[in-house]
C-alpha cells in the first residue's frame, strides 16, 4: 500500500553567497579535525617520505650544500608552477591517505541523468579535506556556481570551503570550476576529471559547470544533504565522466491555478528540476478555479479571481515582485521559467473578476469544481484581445525568457474556425513581444506561426493534426498523459492523483524515446521533454513531492542522456541508491516496490525554516492546507 504523504520541509538549497574569499582564510572546523586525528597516524609515515621526496623537509636542506641547492631547485620548481612546497607536502599526503583508505561508497557510474561517458579510476578516489579551495574562473557567472557549490557543501561538511578566482583554476588540492567557453560542450555540457590531487569541473558555459556541480553532488556520500555537520569521510570516486544534454529543452510544469503553492513551495521544487539538470519551469498560472498572478491594468483577475481553488481551499497570487522573485531564483539554477496564461478556455476565474470578458458580459460565481471545457473570453470582442495585449505584455516584461505559453486546450465550445482566428491572433500578439509562442497541441490547425512551439500531451502515439503542424514548421515538446503526467497515480492503492491515463510507475515513466514516440514526426522537430504536474488532488508540498520522486529523475534521464545509455535495469539501481539523499534532505518520495532501495539507515528528515532562503511564504490567502471537497477553517 502506499501511505498518504503527511508532511514536508519547506526549506530549499542554501542561498549561496557572493564572497571570494582568500585561500589563506580556510581553517578547519572542529568536526573536521576530530575526523582527520584518526587517520594521521596511518598516513604520516608516507608523507614524511613524500615530503622528503618532494625537498619539503628543512632538515634535510641544512645538511650540505647541494642539499640546500637541490631543494632551492625543487621549491623554485614548485612555485613556477604555482605551487609551494607547503601545498606540494599536503598533496604528498592525500595520496598517501588515498593508498590506506577504502575505497568511495559511491560509484562514478551512479549519476541520474546517466552522463555519456564515464571512466572509473579505482586509484583515483578523492578526499576532500577541511582546508579544500574552490577556485574558478574570473568571470560572475562562473564564480555564482562556485558559490552555490560551496553552500552545497558546507552545511553538511562543516568545511569553509572559501571560493577564490583565477585565471586559469587549477585543483591544487580543492575543486576547480574552469569557464573554457569551448563550443564542443554545448549549452549545458562539461567535464569532471576526479584524481586524488582534486576535482575539475570544465564547461563551455556556466550552465555546464552548474550542471557538473549537480553530478559532484551526487557523487560525495549521501549525508552531503544533511544540514547540519556530518562526521562522514567526504570522498569522491576517481575517473572522468564527458557529459552533454541530448535536448534542449528538459522542463516540468506545476499547475498553482487548482491549487495555490506559496513562493517557498516554488523554490523547492526549483530545487528538485536543478538537481537532476532540468532547465525549464513551467508554471500553470491562470485556470477556471484561479488566476495566479498580478496584472497591474487588471487588477481584479488577482484580487478576485484569485481568491479560490478547487474544493474550497484557500487561494492566492504572486505579486510582482514574488513572481520576479521565483524567476531570478530559477535563473541562479540555470532554469528558465515559462509561465502559461491560459486562452481562451480555462478563463472562469477571469470572467468572475471581469464579467466584460464573457460572452454574455455577466460575471459567473466562483468555480472550484474539476471539470473543464465550458468556459471562454470572448473571440468576437476587440476587449477581449485589449486583455490578452495587456496580460502579455506585463507577463513578458517580468519574464527573461524566450517563452511564453498561451494554453488552447479545451476550449470545447469554441466553434473550430473561431478558435483558430483566435489562436492566430494571439500568436502575433507574442511574436509582437518579441516571443516564441508555446501552446498545447490543440493549437495545431491554427496557421503556423515563425517558432512556434506545440506541447504534446496525447496518449496514442498517433495525432495526425500535429504531424501536420509539424510539416508546417512546429516544434515539439512532448508530454505524453500516459507516460510523463505525474499526477497520475503509481499503482490503484495511490492515495493521492488520477488514472485517466493509466497508472504511471517509474517503469513507465522511464519506457519511452522521445525522438519516435508520435508517428510521422521526425526526431529533429522535437526539442525535449516535459512532466506536468496537475494539482486537482494535489494540496500540499508533501504531496508535489511524492508525485514528483521518484519518477522525475526518469523523465530527466529522457531528456538527458543520450540514448545509448538506456536501460531500465541499470536505471532502477542507480535511482535507488538516491533515496537516502532525498531522506537525508527532508524530501518526501514514494518507495516504489519497483526499485532495489538500500537497506541502511539513514538520518532523518530535515525541517529547518522558511528562513533558510530568507523570506516567508507571501500572497497566500489563507496558509491553512484544506483537502479538495472541504471547505477551509477560517476561524
Amino acid at each position: 500500500m502506499s501511505a498518504a504523504p503527511s508532511t514536508a520541509p519547506e526549506p530549499l538549497d542554501p542561498p549561496h553567497p557572493a564572497d571570494v574569499t582568500a585561500p589563506s582564510e580556510a581553517t578547519p572546523a572542529p568536526e573536521v579535525e576530530a575526523v582527520a586525528a584518526g587517520q594521521a597516524a596511518a598516513v604520516g609515515r608516507a608523507a614524511a617520505e613524500a615530503n622528503a621526496a618532494a625537498g619539503a623537509g628543512t632538515t634535510a636542506r641544512a645538511n650540505t650544500a647541494a642539499g640546500a641547492e637541490t631543494a632551492a631547485h625543487a621549491d623554485d620548481a614548485a612555485q613556477a608552477a604555482g605551487r609551494t612546497a607547503g601545498e606540494l607536502a599536503r598533496t604528498a599526503e592525500r595520496h598517501a591517505a588515498a593508498l590506506l583508505a577504502p575505497p568511495a561508497p559511491t560509484r562514478l557510474g551512479d549519476v541520474v541523468p546517466a552522463p555519456e561517458r564515464v571512466e572509473p579510476d579505482a586509484t583515483a578516489d578523492y578526499l576532500l579535506a577541511a582546508d579544500a579551495v574552490i577556485r574558478v574562473s574570473a568571470d560572475p557567472a562562473a564564480v555564482a556556481v562556485a558559490g552555490h557549490l560551496a553552500a552545497l557543501l558546507r552545511p553538511a561538511t562543516g568545511y569553509p570551503l572559501p571560493v577564490t578566482d583565477a585565471a586559469t583554476p587549477v585543483p591544487s588540492g580543492g575543486i576547480a570550476l574552469d569557464l573554457t567557453g569551448e563550443a564542443a560542450m554545448g549549452e549545458g555540457g562539461y567535464r569532471l576529471d576526479i584524481t586524488t590531487d582534486g576535482v575539475r569541473i570544465a564547461g563551455g558555459t556556466a550552465a555546464g559547470l552548474f550542471h557538473g556541480v549537480q553530478t559532484l553532488r551526487q557523487l560525495l556520500p549521501a549525508a552531503v544533504e544533511s544540514a547540519t555537520p556530518v562526521t562522514e569521510r567526504w570522498v569522491l570516486p576517481g575517473g572522468s565522466i564527458l557529459d552533454r544534454p541530448r535536448y534542449p529543452h528538459r522542463g516540468a510544469m506545476l499547475d498553482v491555478a487548482r491549487h495555490f503553492f506559496g513562493v517557498t513551495d516554488v523554490l523547492r521544487v526549483i530545487d528538485h528540476l536543478a538537481r537532476y539538470k532540468l532547465n525549464r519551469l513551467h508554471l500553470h498560472l491562470t485556470d477556471d478555479q484561479g488566476w495566479r498572478i498580478a496584472i497591474d491594468s487588471w487588477p481584479r483577475l488577482a484580487t478576485v479571481g484569485g481568491a479560490g481553488a478547487v474544493g474550497d481551499a484557500p487561494g492566492g497570487y504572486y505579486t510582482r515582485a514574488d513572481y520576479q522573485r521565483i524567476v531570478a531564483y530559477a535563473a541562479e539554477r540555470h532554469i528558465t521559467v515559462i509561465p502559461e496564461i491560459d486562452l481562451p478556455g480555462h478563463t472562469h476565474a477571469a470572467l468572475t473578476a471581469y464579467g466584460e470578458l464573457a460572452p454574455d458580459r455577466i460575471a459567473p460565481p466562483p468555480y472550484t469544481g474539476t471539470e473543464v471545457g465550458f468556459s471562454y473570453v470572448d473571440p468576437a470582442s476587440e476587449r477581449t484581445y485589449d486583455f490578452v495585449a495587456d496580460v502579455l505584455g506585463e507577463i513578458a516584461a517580468l519574464t527573461p525568457g524566450r517563452w511564453l505559453h498561451i494554453g488552447g486546450d479545451e476550449a470545447f465550445k469554441v466553434p473550430a474556425e473561431v478558435y483558430a482566428g483566435f489562436v492566430e491572433r494571439v500568436q502575433r500578439i507574442v511574436a509582437g513581444l518579441g516571443r516564441d509562442v508555446i501552446g498545447w497541441h490543440q493549437i495545431a490547425p491554427a496557421a503556423h506561426a515563425d517558432r512556434r512551439i506545440l506541447q504534446w500531451w496525447g496518449t496514442t502515439g498517433e495525432d495526425a493534426v500535429t504531424a501536420e503542424a509539424v510539416r508546417r514548421g512546429a516544434r515539439l515538446i512532448l508530454s505524453p498523459g500516459n507516460h510523463a503526467y505525474l499526477d497520475m497515480k503509481y499503482a490503484p492503492d495511490t492515495p493521492i492523483g488520477h488514472d485517466w491515463a493509466g497508472l504511471i510507475d517509474v517503469h513507465r515513466a522511464y519506457d519511452w524515446d522521445p525522438a519516435n514516440h508520435l508517428a510521422d514526426v521526425p526526431a529533429e522537430a522535437v526539442l525535449g521533454v516535459e512532466a506536468p504536474l496537475w494539482t486537482e488532488s494535489v494540496t500540499t508540498l508533501a504531496e508535489i513531492e511524492f508525485m514528483l520522486f521518484p519518477r522525475l529523475p526518469a523523465i530527466a534521464e529522457l531528456g538527458w542522456s543520450p540514448r545509448s545509455t538506456h536501460d531500465w535495469s541499470a536505471f532502477r539501481e542507480r535511482l535507488a541508491t538516491h533515496g537516502p539523499r532525498w531522506a537525508t534532505a527532508g524530501i518526501t518520495y514514494h518507495r516504489s516496490p519497483e526499485l532495489p532501495w538500500p537497506t541502511t539507515p539513514v538520518p532523518a528528515p530535515r525541517r529547518p525554516s522558511a528562513d533558510d532562503v530568507g523570506q516567508a511564504p507571501v500572497s497566500r490567502l489563507d496558509e491553512t492546507p484544506v483537502r479538495p471537497g472541504t471547505a477551509p477553517d477560517r476561524g
